[in-house]
């Protein structure tokens, strides 16, 4: 009897020191997310958050970090404990440009995190205001070596996709045009439908209002192939500009060496929230696309792109002090 009793005794005390995994979640998760309130990273982690709160039963909450292109939210992912209680949602940019733009890191993007779920992918476009007499890849060209170093074109912030992209789209086509950089996709499109500038690559959703208004013309896909919502539309590498491609995606991410059982329940988990109808109309709505990567491929896009952002920012000569 005392045998038994011992060795029960011995089990309740190896269950309460079982490591944490096991009994994942056990306390209050954090998602921090290294941008401001409002914009879609934060909004894609508030939703996984709710969805993630009311299916473990314990508290999701969504920590914005913002501030240094990201650096801050980072590193204090980088630098938590590999339990699982910490997680992260970014755009790809953090990851896969942001090392190339900034000496200054103190972690690593390959080495310091755990890819967990790509969360989706957006659709973008490259736009002119409806009155430029503008209507092709083509012509846009053709307007901005008539009038060299006379045009602008607009990003959201130096070093976003929208501004490495364009630049790339100069390198391919040999285009004289400015950059002038806004704080933001909001006042970069106020710019376009003001004439201030006379392109933008953006997200599709962000000027649908505009294209139905009739103030703002899409011209071309910028991404790898056409928008499933306009077939019609041509790739700007189908319009003449061989191998160009550009786009962006978000992603959830824990810190270095999070135990696989971990990885594999909180992807499980949030798949299932993605999947549900009111994250897919949400998607749907701001043309996001979802994206089914193990991962392990996850881990293999983030080398693909920061192989590719690398080498197109050191061709540009883009710095960001």
């Amino acid at each position: 009897m005392l045998r038994i009793m011992i060795g029960a005794l011995l089990l309740a005390f190896e269950a309460s020191n079982a490591p944490a995994q096991d009994r994942f979640p056990s306390r209050t998760v954090r998602i921090i997310v290294p941008s401001s309130p409002g914009g879609v990273t934060d909004i894609l982690a508030r939703v996984i958050g709710q969805g993630l709160s009311q299916s473990w039963g314990q508290p999701v909450v969504v920590d914005n970090r913002p501030g240094a292109d990201g650096m801050i939210g980072l590193e204090a992912v980088a630098k938590s404990v590999s339990d699982g209680s910490t997680l992260l949602v970014s755009s790809d940019a953090s990851f896969t440009a942001g090392p190339h733009l900034h000496k200054d890191m103190r972690y690593d993007t390959r080495k310091d995190f755990t890819p967990i779920l790509v969360l989706g992918q957006i659709t973008p476009v490259l736009n002119v205001p409806a009155s430029l007499p503008v209507h092709s890849v083509a012509d846009l060209i053709a307007l901005v070596k008539s009038k060299p170093g006379a045009l602008n074109y607009a990003s959201f912030g130096n070093g976003t996709y929208a501004h490495l992209s364009f630049e790339d789209l100069k390198l391919r086509t040999g285009m004289n045009i400015m950059h002038i950089p806004y704080k933001g996709s909001t006042p970069a499109i106020t710019a376009l439908l003001r004439g201030e500038v006379s392109t933008l690559i953006v997200n599709m959703s962000n000027v649908a209002d505009h294209v139905k208004a009739g103030t703002v013309r899409i011209i071309a896909a910028a991404g790898p192939k056409r928008p499933a919502t306009r077939a019609d539309l041509p790739t700007i590498a189908e319009a003449g500009v061989p191998g160009f491609a550009t786009g962006a995606w978000w992603g959830l991410f824990g810190p270095a060496n999070l135990p696989r059982e971990v990885v594999d329940k909180i992807r499980a988990d949030v798949a299932g929230i993605l999947a549900t109808p009111e994250v897919r109309r949400l998607y749907e709505t701001n043309t996001i696309e979802p994206v089914d990567k193990t991962p392990e491929e996850f881990g293999k896009l983030i080398e693909h792109d920061l192989d590719h952002w690398g080498r197109l920012i050191k061709a540009v000569g883009v710095k960001i002090e």
